[in-house]
């Protein structure tokens, strides 16, 4: 409990810097807000007095700080302000959208452990053999490609020449399949090359030789004993991942016409929509905190040193 108290109360001060970046974007943008505002409420050409009256209206005519600390106040409670382009809450368009992008990035940091860690493992196993080289190979070849370029391939692939899956929308599993496998390509290759030197690391020290000379299994071995030590460098990756992944899908949402947060937002900076843009810096990076807590308890849960405050070996 005490550890994750700490961890906690860490987080703190790295949410409160988030929302002073969000802020502080939307201050230092181009445009005024209220012109921007009045635009899209079918305000054309404003004049100057109508201007000014929305500026008075919004709060703008404070000073910076007392304008941060009312949108902090109000962003503590849940309200994110409301869209221009939907007028809506933004709070409430981004959790409509919210499971789109959920549903999205799990499936490709699902995609991305099975291509990962399992790849990785065979090629510790069967280190600089023919297994070995081909993942190492393909692994280069996976962290190389751009995404929008496999995007396109895969596209004309799947959908133009075979005909097997959609090419955009979403509402069924098969609309998932192509964006998170280019989600997940990239950093299915770092895991394959991670997970193939975190496990050569441990199968070459001392307690290995003694398990084997033991008579224990060599799959026993690698699952029961070098897999667990070797899982903090993993698990770095994943928790990083998936908190980055939600807030960074925004090109794949795009691309194949996600309606998840990233395309909102993406629209949102299209149309110079702020409370948009600052909730989604706001959303993300919570999501990124909470999902870097998680990693940090599941530290504590791998290795009790961790939890108790000690230092790895």
């Amino acid at each position: 409990m005490a550890y994750f108290i700490r961890r906690l109360a860490a987080a703190v001060p790295v949410l409160i810097g988030i929302t002073f970046i969000a802020f502080a974007l939307s201050v230092a943008s181009p445009g005024d807000p209220a012109v921007e505002l009045l635009s899209m409420n079918g305000f054309s050409q404003p004049t100057e007095e109508q201007i000014a009256l929305k500026r008075e209206e919004m709060g703008l005519n404070d000073p910076l700080l007392v304008q941060y600390g009312h949108w902090l106040s109000k962003a503590v409670q849940g309200d994110l302000g409301t869209s221009y382009m939907t007028k809506e809450s933004v709070s409430g368009e981004l959790l409509r959208r919210l499971p789109a992008t959920l549903s999205l990035s799990l499936l490709a940091v699902l995609f991305a452990i099975l291509l990962g860690v399992p790849c990785g493992m065979l090629m510790a196993i069967r280190r600089n053999r023919l297994f070995d080289h081909i993942g190492r190979a393909l692994a280069l070849i996976l962290v190389s490609i751009p995404g929008f370029w496999l995007a396109i391939m895969l596209i004309a692939l799947w959908s133009e020449k075979l005909q097997l899956l959609p090419t955009s929308g979403y509402g069924t599993w098969k609309h998932l399949l192509m964006p998170a496998a280019v989600l997940a390509s990239g950093t299915g290759a770092i895991l394959m090359r991670l997970t193939r030197a975190a496990l050569l690391e441990e199968l070459n020290k001392d307690y290995m030789l003694t398990a084997r000379a033991k008579g224990l299994r060599e799959s026993f071995i690698v699952l029961r004993h070098a897999l667990r030590n070797a899982c903090i460098p993993l698990l770095t990756v994943i928790g990083s991942y998936f908190g980055a992944i939600v807030g960074g899908s925004v090109i794949v949402e795009v691309i194949f016409a996600v309606p998840g947060i990233g395309r909102f937002a993406m629209d949102g900076i299209f149309r110079r929509d702020y409370p948009v843009i600052q909730g989604y810096v706001v959303f993300t990076g919570l999501i990124y905190v909470l999902f870097n807590l998680a990693t940090d308890l599941c530290y504590g849960l791998a290795h009790p040193q961790i939890r108790l405050g000690g230092k790895l070996r």
